[in-house]
């Protein structure tokens, strides 16, 4: 397994957002995550994104961080975005979420971002294990979803 930083427009990129979106619309049911998102929000210094390939050099898992900063959606200068986590169904339960958390965070903190925060669901209890086991917390929402009552917004002072 490997990490290798790609564009946000890659086509493994965009392959591995489509079964993110299939996934939250087979759990939500509402066509997946609307937040807005650019291909520029995830070129450095603005963020990274990451994927994970396997050893015949196939996208397993990936997931990425943009710049945020105080906002009209409750956004604090300095924060660092947690987007499109996601590991394919096969290759769950490896350890793959964890090390791209590891390599996103310590990219964010050495870009000078001091909280990474992030949104996930009520239906998804698996992120939020893994990101409460890693020591988010939850936080004042915030986001394109911070007024839906399945969200939950959690932080970590990087």
């Amino acid at each position: 397994m490997n990490i290798r930083p790609v564009p946000y427009d890659h086509p493994d990129a965009v392959k591995l957002d489509a079964e993110v979106q299939a996934e939250y619309n087979l759990r939500y049911g509402d066509g997946g995550d609307a937040t807005p998102m650019d291909p520029a929000d995830f070129t450095p210094p603005n963020g990274i994104y990451l994927i994970v390939y396997d050893d015949r050099d196939v996208p397993v898992a990936s997931g990425g961080w943009r710049v945020q900063n105080a906002n009209g959606e409750g956004n604090r200068d300095g924060d660092a975005e947690l987007k499109r986590m996601y590991v394919i169904e096969s290759m769950r339960g490896r350890g793959l979420a964890r090390r791209i958390l590891a390599a996103l965070e310590a990219d964010a903190r050495a870009a000078g971002r001091v909280r990474m925060v992030l949104e996930t669901g009520t239906k998804q209890p698996e992120a939020i294990a893994l990101y409460t086991s890693s020591g988010y917390e939850p936080c004042e929402p915030f986001g394109y979803y911070r007024f839906h009552e399945e969200s939950r917004c959690y932080a970590k002072t990087l």
